[in-house]
């Protein structure tokens, strides 16, 4: 982990668990079903589960397959919710959360382009990881515990939302968004594994 990493872990400090499953439930109780909301919240839950598959994963080229997949739905999420959403929390009146979560999220691209470039089978791989994950999950912390709380009580077209989100998800790679109302992580894309980098 770099010095860089370990600053911003101490700055932005990763909320506790029980916190953090509080704000998904408390958000996916105020969701509509099938609705912009609910569909992020379905993202988040594959984010995770694609976090967990990239700790589980033993082997380099395990590791590989297993980040492709995270950067898969990670970054058709992002897009969605930087074309569409984030406009959407600026217009209705915090702009300052906007921006600020248009720069985690390009911090978190630049740290997975990181990422890419060390080797799987090392321990530096998996210290990358954790703090991808801790970053990602705080992110989405902020966006289930308050940002999108303010934008699903203050956005118009709340539907339009829900279209356009799914429309720029689909667009970016990241596969028919499907409202999934067990919450169980889907089946992602086929991916082709990358050559381990050692």
């Amino acid at each position: 982990m770099s010095v860089i990493d370990k600053v911003l872990g101490k700055i932005t400090p990763l909320p506790p668990e029980q916190a953090r499953t509080e704000a998904t439930a408390n958000a996916r109780a105020i969701a509509s079903h099938g609705g912009w909301l609910w569909q992020v919240l379905d993202h988040h839950d594959e984010i995770r589960a694609r976090f967990a598959a990239c700790h589980a994963a033993e082997s380099a080229e395990a590791r590989v397959v297993a980040m492709k997949e995270l950067a898969v739905i990670l970054n058709a999420h992002a897009m969605a919710e930087e074309v569409v959403l984030y406009p959407a929390l600026a217009q209705a009146g915090d702009k300052m959360h906007a921006g600020h979560a248009y720069h985690e999220q390009t911090a978190a691209k630049m740290q997975m382009a990181e990422w890419e470039n060390i080797a799987p089978s090392t321990p530096e791989w998996k210290d990358k990881l954790k703090h991808i994950e801790g970053a990602v999950l705080t992110h989405m912390y902020e966006e289930e515990s308050s940002w999108f709380l303010h934008l699903k009580d203050k956005a118009d077209r709340q539907d339009r939302l829900a279209d356009r989100y799914r429309e720029e998800f689909e667009r970016c790679g990241g596969g028919p968004s499907t409202d999934r109302g067990d919450r169980s992580p889907a089946a992602g894309p086929a991916s082709t594994p990358m050559s381990p980098i050692d």
